[in-house]
């Protein structure tokens, strides 16, 4: 049930943005294992007056930040950076105008499905990859 916050600066191309979104998605499923339906992104497209871009990165600078429930070992982490990064490549954003942010809180931090906290819901797949 991972969260994906993505930031870029507007004015990138309507394409790029979708391709974004579906190497993003792609690669959480791959490292992540998590079903293909289970989706929730949202991207965010900012003023140049308020979003920095680090002075060695282009405009295509992109900032994700996924929220996963705990669990996932650090290889299956270093997957997923690795999935998106190279997604990103392929549709021409550089591997260094990549920042990605992983956050874990703890299930209990989570209210899923009618206000239950995630710890008290079976979730259906596997977390711990």
């Amino acid at each position: 049930m991972p969260l994906v916050h993505v930031n870029r600066r507007a004015g990138r191309p309507r394409e790029e943005n979708a391709g974004v979104l579906e190497g993003i998605h792609a690669a959480i499923v791959e490292a992540f294992k998590t079903p293909m339906h289970d989706r929730t992104q949202l991207l965010s497209e900012h003023d140049a007056a308020h979003f920095e871009i680090p002075a060695d990165r282009t405009a295509a600078y992109t900032l994700i930040e996924i929220t996963a429930f705990p669990g996932r070992s650090v290889d299956a982490k270093r997957a997923l950076y690795r999935g998106i990064v190279a997604r990103l490549e392929a549709i021409g954003i550089a591997p260094a105008d990549v920042l990605i942010v992983l956050t874990e809180p703890p299930l209990e931090s989570w209210s899923i499905r009618g206000g239950a906290a995630a710890c008290d819901v079976k979730v259906g797949y596997k977390i711990d990859v």
